[in-house]
């Protein structure tokens, strides 16, 4: 059980606290509601070039790093398609001096011309390593524009094209910042040896500044896929790689609990039913994952497999068909059932053990305008039923609406 008290300052910055005295240290955290989805399809990969500029340093505060680093903090951020996520561990008593610092990064970031062109060139070079020259890089960029055709999740949080950062203008810059990156537009959450209403005291003098605007965020949904697609595509790869996506639920329906335990019955573990057949029986493939996207809006319910040398591509699609389609004819049984839920209620036991995680997950689930989930989501998952988990199966794997991706080493 979580405790935690929560405010509204009055220009809209929602903060939450967990006073846990078993510590000498506290972690802030740093929820802004800003993905790669909210960004122009014309500029992408902005969200992503802020979690690296929001490091560059601020007016009253030039040398962020150092600064952190010089009261024993450890800091660090990352990026999706929904949010930007902030996070720093600090001894307690600097509490007040981490929240001086973020808010100074929320008002008067440095945004100039060596500034942007120092972290423009550091994006840049990790767009070229990690999704360009790197094997298997521009996978998930496949998948997504398969399986998404309107809905901005098309594009990865890198963005979609390179020269949308090396491009990237200060004005254009300076607005997304000014747009995103204020108190009506975050969360804040903080765990440790802190007391709330000093935390809110101290929030309250602090983060005095921005409007109460809330930003609106308009971008097209995914409209209901109704036919399958598939592609195939030759790159420079040691292995072959199938993935197939399926529209899910988004993170916030009740339907998510289902897909979340059907994913963990299909390969997690190696007693899990894909990993079993296919890769210790069968042999046709070295890795098979089935996963959830758990995206804010709809979603893919995600099965990749890494074939073996020589295995047949259509047999191994083949042979994932035959399984899914066991699953329905063959439900889990309440040995098996209650293996994956016990497992799934562990980790989110463990999920929540250390401050910083605590932190993070109050940030998120506030994020999703479901705080309380942080301690009922265990209830969530002891509710769905075997039944629950064959209706979904049956409901998403075969309504003809999936997509298949054949990602194949080229050939000699």
């Amino acid at each position: 059980m979580i405790n935690y008290k929560e405010t509204t300052l009055d220009n809209s910055l929602r903060v939450i606290v967990n006073q846990d005295n078993t510590t000498e240290l506290v972690a802030v955290n740093l929820l802004y509601k800003v993905g790669a989805k909210n960004e122009d399809e014309n500029h992408t990969g902005f969200a992503h070039l802020f979690e690296h500029l929001m490091f560059s340093g601020s007016k009253n505060f030039p040398d962020f790093d150092n600064l952190i680093n010089s009261i024993g903090g450890e800091s660090n951020a990352f990026t999706n398609n929904d949010y930007t996520n902030f996070y720093i561990s600090v001894p307690a008593i600097y509490l007040e001096t981490v929240l001086r610092i973020e808010a100074d990064r929320m008002c008067n970031l440095i945004i100039d011309s060596q500034h942007l062109d120092v972290q423009k060139k550091v994006v840049t070079e990790e767009f070229k390593q990690r999704y360009l020259n790197q094997p298997y890089g521009d996978l998930y960029k496949e998948m997504r524009e398969l399986s998404f055709k309107v809905h901005p999740y098309r594009w990865q949080t890198i963005g979609k094209d390179i020269s949308h950062i090396e491009s990237a203008s200060l004005d254009i810059v300076q607005n997304f910042y000014n747009t995103y990156y204020q108190p009506n537009n975050a969360i804040l959450a903080i765990s440790g040896n802190v007391e709330a209403e000093e935390v809110f005291r101290l929030a309250k003098e602090i983060f005095s500044f921005g409007n109460t605007h809330t930003k609106t965020i308009n971008y097209q949904q995914e409209p209901p896929q109704t036919e399958n697609r598939e592609k195939t595509v030759y790159r420079n790869v040691p292995s072959n790689i199938i993935i197939i996506t399926f529209p899910m639920s988004s993170r916030k329906e009740k339907e998510f609990y289902a897909f979340d335990l059907l994913s963990d019955i299909l390969s997690t573990g190696k007693s899990s039913r894909l990993y079993k057949e296919l890769v210790l029986n069968q042999q046709i493939f070295t890795e098979i994952d089935a996963v959830v996207s758990a995206d804010d809006d709809k979603g893919l319910f995600i099965v990749m497999g890494k074939y073996a040398d020589d295995a047949d591509i259509k047999q191994g699609e083949k042979a994932i068909w035959q399984e899914l389609q066991k699953l329905i004819e063959n439900p889990p049984t309440e040995k098996e059932f209650q293996k994956v839920k016990n497992k799934n209620l562990s980790t989110s036991t463990f999920a929540n053990l250390k401050i910083l995680d605590k932190a993070m997950n109050l940030a998120y689930f506030e994020h999703l305008d479901m705080l309380s989930n942080i301690n009922n989501d265990k209830e969530n998952y002891k509710q769905v039923s075997i039944n629950d988990i064959v209706c979904i199966a049956q409901k998403t794997f075969f309504e003809n609406k999936h997509n298949t991706l054949f990602y194949l080493a080229k050939k000699d």
